[in-house]
């Protein structure tokens, strides 16, 4: 069987391994980044182009209103049917991607509005026109400018969130997970096959690469964890939008507070990668 269509419904939920949360996370009915905007947002309309070198459409940008509210929208779609995950490169944007959600954030931050972003990307495209276009330098300019834009930013991982093309539109003053989403800085088969050899150790590197909306948000990876219905968002997806409307809802209010700073987006992101030596 496909592990893209296996049924994991049939185990307890709160007993899935991380490779079953993982098939969960891509599986092919699980509810993408335009579903949502057509659902939480109302007059969207989508940007276009970096400025540079074209427009990459497995990056998704715009402008729109959640509940009257002007917010800018970023974040990767992987497409449903065969024809349009070809057209969207299965969600793996180019470095001409992460170039115009770069400009939308800087658009954001110009015009004072707040981001919302979603997250959902195996990875930033590898391939080697997307290297000679700059791919690296292009991820990491955004990270440096994601700690440096003023204005505030709200994350979602929605199914897959993989290395550094996830981490480019996620340096986020709050980042929401839904409860069987997924969040690695390396597919588990890459990992199996660099630490074992093996493709098929894929389960275990799943497992040690602690890859849990459970795990992030115990190691403060993550701010929330968005519950989904049993077995996954696939099985009711109308079901996932007024949770995650309420996570967008609540960020909103306390931007109004003045709750999210550049600071304290900066300071969240330092904690990361600590480590503490215990005594014996």
């Amino acid at each position: 069987m496909n592990d893209t269509h296996a049924n994991t419904t049939q185990t307890e939920d709160g007993k899935l391994t991380a490779w079953e949360r993982m098939e969960i996370a891509r599986h092919t009915r699980r509810p993408q980044m335009l579903f949502y905007v057509s659902r939480l947002f109302e007059d969207f309309i989508e940007l276009h182009g970096d400025r540079l070198s074209g427009d990459d459409p497995a990056m998704v940008c715009g402008i729109a209103r959640f509940e009257g509210e002007t917010v800018f929208v970023v974040g990767q779609h992987k497409g449903i049917s065969t024809d349009e995950k070809v057209a969207r490169n299965f969600g793996m944007a180019h470095p001409e991607g992460y170039r115009k959600a770069l400009r939308i954030f800087r658009l954001a931050e110009k015009l004072g509005y707040p981001v919302v972003s979603f997250v959902d990307t195996p990875a930033a495209y590898p391939g080697i026109r997307a290297e000679e276009r700059g791919q690296g330098m292009a991820i990491a300019a955004n990270l440096l400018e994601m700690t440096r834009t003023d204005t505030p930013i709200f994350a979602a991982v929605l199914g897959e969130g993989g290395s550094g093309g996830a981490l480019g539109i996620a340096v986020a003053d709050y980042v929401a997970m839904l409860e069987y989403a997924v969040y690695t800085i390396c597919p588990p088969e890459r990992c199996a096959e660099i630490l074992w050899r093996d493709v098929e150790e894929k389960r275990q590197a799943a497992e040690a690469l602690r890859i849990t909306a459970a795990d992030l948000l115990s190691f403060g990876v993550i701010d929330t964890v968005v519950t989904e219905p049993a077995g996954g968002a696939h099985n009711a997806p109308e079901e996932m939008v007024a949770p995650l409307a309420a996570e967008i809802r609540a960020f909103l209010a306390k931007h109004k507070c003045g709750e999210w700073t550049l600071e304290k987006r900066r300071a969240k992101f330092r904690r990361f990668g600590q480590w503490h030596e215990n005594q014996t």
